[in-house]
């Protein structure tokens, strides 16, 4: 009789046999159907993700680009298989707007179009567990409505006093840094003054987060800690994060939860006394009807309030900081806004006859700054911070067609709209798809809510010189569209209006133009300066400048320019 460990042992070929069939299937034969690399049959394609990243010599860059790569090393097709496991689900990478399309819009499966994937959860201490970003079906219907009316453009326009104010204190910041002369970082600025707007927006609180960081208040250095531990970690994985990375992130979220806590009790007490009928920040508007605040309110209203605190900032300091460096590289570009805003506010741009001006009929002349728009466009075409990720449920028997009429089930995939490639398609940009062309979207410069949920403009062919809707979605589409994306738009142009008839930055290190003999900068053949270096995005979360954008500011004055 065979004992027990010779039976093992007489088992062990045939059990290694049957786990690697398994695993030669589930590698090989599940997806073959999907345009992909070839996968390892132990890695996925974990390993050829490693590979083509490391081929990009950029330290800490995003995903995105090494995912165009990829796509490109296997003839650029609509879709790309990405088999993560067993790290995450298998991941399709979306870059053609037709597909996009088809999982961000209301359908009858899903009417608030696909679910959002749960890859999402890791930013749970961040943003709480029922952000409107998190939230699924009807109950985020009904948070969307509730909040819709704080961020509806006739609300957020008579909230321009609040930007105009706080650009004030940025603009105080880059006097000094023009006297000093030296170089800086314009990530802390741009983040800070955006901090500040959209604490005032959202909760009519005074965050100070333009204050030396000495005289911060703790829940500002709180918050700011906290952005930056993600850094240290992304978070996905549960069994590989740090757990001393997660009491941190528990630690600073129950501070913040005090924090916010406390501001809305507060607020609810004015409302009630009708001591803050004159507030129009969105906790106020959002609060208006409440008549008991229970716990659960309290929550919910604490968890929105940080998606908007982050979201708010995060965008809007981005987009900024993206729009002076190009701006600052691109001679015609910059000659063309101001232009515009001469023909707005006069030959004196000075920052005191702007804010006199858009205080005065700001409504009237953010509408006619259409070359502004077009800038602010082209930017979050290059350099959108986020695409949105969905999953397929595995059996809801969920097929994606395919440009040329092909249909493919999805089920179990994480749907990933990559609106960096997305956007850069050369299908529908063409040759200038990686270049800042701003003046591409004259005559359709809208950039509006409205516009980008509209489902009848999405996925048809471009005509001459026109762009498919769908193919451009920094804020998304469909029902699930950002809520906050005219509070972006406002505040850039606001701020850009403030800053380029005043300021100019010079990039210093990555992307900082190249000198001829007489120290002037060389222009390419692109109208742009030529560097020897180039400028890229890293990820916190969001996509950013690696180098949080160094520069030097000096007063337009004494450029002569």
């Amino acid at each position: 009789m065979l004992s027990p460990l010779s039976v093992a042992l007489l088992a062990l070929p045939a059990l290694l046999l049957y786990l690697y069939s398994a695993l030669s299937y589930r590698r090989l034969k599940q997806y073959a159907n999907f345009p992909q690399l070839k996968p390892s049959i132990v890695w996925g394609h974990l390993k050829a993700i490693n590979e083509h990243h490391v081929k990009r010599n950029e330290k800490d860059s995003q995903l995105d680009p090494t995912m165009g790569d990829m796509l490109e090393e296997i003839g650029n097709p609509p879709i790309m298989l990405l088999d993560l496991r067993p790290v995450s689900r298998p991941l399709l990478v979306i870059r053609s707007h037709e597909v996009a399309e088809q999982v961000s819009r209301q359908s009858k499966m899903w009417p608030y179009s696909a679910p959002k994937s749960d890859t999402m959860m890791y930013l749970t201490p961040l943003l709480g567990e029922k952000s409107i970003v998190m939230s699924q079906g009807s109950g985020w219907k009904d948070m969307r409505k509730h909040f819709n009316p704080g961020f509806a453009p006739q609300h957020l326009m008579s909230l321009m006093p609040v930007i105009l104010e706080k650009t004030q204190t940025f603009l105080a910041k880059l006097d000094e840094l023009v006297r000093t002369g030296e170089e800086f970082e314009l990530e802390p600025l741009c983040t800070n003054l955006t901090f500040d707007i959209i604490g005032a927006v959202t909760m009519d609180v005074d965050l100070n987060a333009q204050l030396p960081e000495d005289q911060q208040i703790e829940f500002i250095k709180g918050y700011k800690e906290f952005l930056t531990s993600y850094r240290e970690g992304s978070g996905i994985l549960k069994w590989w994060e740090n757990p001393q990375l997660g009491r941190k992130r528990r630690r600073l979220a129950k501070s913040c939860n005090v924090f916010l806590e406390d501001v809305i009790r507060r607020k609810f007490n004015d409302v009630k006394q009708d001591k803050g009928s004159s507030s129009r920040s969105i906790l106020a508007l959002s609060l208006k009807d409440t008549q008991v605040l229970t716990q659960d309110i309290i929550d919910g209203t604490k968890d929105q309030l940080k998606t908007f605190m982050f979201a708010g900032h995060d965008t809007t300091s981005i987009l900024l900081q993206w729009a002076f460096y190009e701006l600052s590289r691109t001679p015609r570009a910059m000659k063309s806004l101001r232009t515009e805003l001469e023909s707005l506010f006069g030959q004196d741009l000075s920052p005191e006859v702007v804010r006199e001006a858009l205080l005065a009929r700001g409504e009237e002349i953010t509408q006619k700054m259409t070359y502004t728009s077009a800038v602010i466009k082209e930017i979050l075409r290059l350099y959108p911070p986020a695409g949105t990720a969905r999953l397929c449920p595995p059996g809801a028997n969920f097929h994606l067609q395919l440009p040329d009429n092909s249909s493919l089930c999805v089920d179990g995939m994480v749907l990933y709209n990559c609106a960096t490639l997305i956007q850069r398609d050369p299908d529908v940009y063409g040759s200038t798809k990686d270049d800042f062309v701003p003046e591409r979207w004259l005559g359709n410069t809208d950039t509006s809510m409205a516009t980008n949920d509209d489902e009848k403009m999405g996925i048809g062919k471009a005509g001459e010189n026109e762009i498919p809707a769908a193919a451009w979605r920094p804020f998304e589409r469909g029902p699930r569209n950002c809520i906050g994306q005219e509070l972006a738009n406002i505040e850039a142009r606001v701020i850009l209006a403030s800053v380029v008839g005043k300021y100019v930055f010079e990039k210093v290190g990555l992307g900082e133009a190249t000198l001829d003999e007489k120290d002037r900068p060389i222009i390419n053949e692109k109208g742009q300066y030529r560097s020897n270096t180039q400028l890229y995005n890293t990820r916190q979360i969001t996509a950013r400048p690696v180098d949080n954008m160094r520069v030097r500011v000096k007063h337009q004055a004494l450029t002569g320019a």
